[in-house]
């Protein structure tokens, strides 16, 4: 009996960095909410572990170095599932694939051999986005990932693009961390979450945010502020960001039709880009 889970697409609406401890890990508080586009996992019983790559970004990862594999080892050292992988979102992009990936064959492999979940710190060695991952719903995310305060958003229409660059989030960090004149903005915790009843609220709030990790991962892949002013220019276009450490870029849209009618521009316009309309679950 195979048991199947569904990896959504994890999208930073917002990412401060408020400090960094002193074993260099930096502190976030970001707001995170999830697509419903991703990946597909897929895992039957077998009597050794094994990981099957399919889709269209597969070629891009590793079947025996995986994260899905470490995070079938950490719920059971010893027990063999084959696990399938349909890879549908971009590597290295900032929309935690592989943290999703993890996240959703812990779920499916718990489920197969009937155990439990393991708890957040248990997996937060996997990846800092992992635990937030693992709870599947909207939150703020602090600290290193750690601590996840449940948040209500509404419904909302949205563009993902990717530009095709895999940006490495320790790069990232390290042009962060290397200008002091970004530093020295990347202070300040989130403001409060007020009510937000519906898209253009939750733009309007956004307005007010930032993501730090944009300026140092432009100064690795200048093509983000290519694609940010395309979104921008979009008819509809409440606000366009960067997701995570980049490179992947979202624009709020005020419904799914004006969503859909821009991914079909972009995608005529740059059809060396990854375009997806998707919807973010509230």
């Amino acid at each position: 009996m195979a048991v199947d889970g569904f990896a959504r697409a994890k999208i930073n609406l917002a990412l401060h960095v408020t400090g960094r401890r002193a074993d260099g890990y930096h502190l976030l508080d970001s707001l995170v909410a999830f697509a419903d586009v991703g990946d597909r996992i897929s895992v039957e019983p077998a009597a050794d572990l094994s990981l099957h790559l399919t889709g269209p970004f597969a070629c891009a990862l590793s079947a025996t170095d995986n994260l899905c594999l470490t995070a079938a080892r950490r719920l059971h050292p010893t027990r063999g599932a084959r696990i399938t992988l349909d890879k549908h979102l971009p590597i290295a992009a900032g929309i935690g694939g592989g943290s999703a990936d993890a996240a959703a064959t812990l779920r499916a492999l718990a489920q197969l051999w009937a155990l439990p979940l393991p708890p957040p710190d248990q997996v937060l060695a996997l990846g800092a986005d992992v635990p937030v991952c693992l709870a599947g719903h909207a939150a703020r995310m602090q600290g290193i990932g750690d601590h996840l305060t449940p948040i209500s958003l509404p419904a909302a229409d949205i563009v993902l693009i990717h530009c095709g660059a895999a940006v490495a989030t320790k790069a990232v960090f390290a042009a962060l961390d290397s200008r002091s004149d970004l530093v020295g903005r990347a202070t300040s915790p989130l403001a409060a979450l007020p009510k937000l009843p519906d898209v253009r609220a939750l733009a309007a709030f956004l307005q007010g945010l930032r993501n730090d990790l944009a300026s140092p991962a432009m100064l690795i892949c200048p093509e983000i502020a290519r694609v940010l002013s395309a979104l921008e220019q979009r008819q509809g276009c409440l606000i366009a960001r960067m997701s995570g450490s980049g490179a992947t870029c979202f624009g709020l849209f005020p419904d799914a039709s004006s969503a859909r009618t821009a991914a079909h521009s972009l995608q005529r316009h740059y059809p060396q880009w990854w375009v997806q309309p998707a919807c973010l679950q509230p």
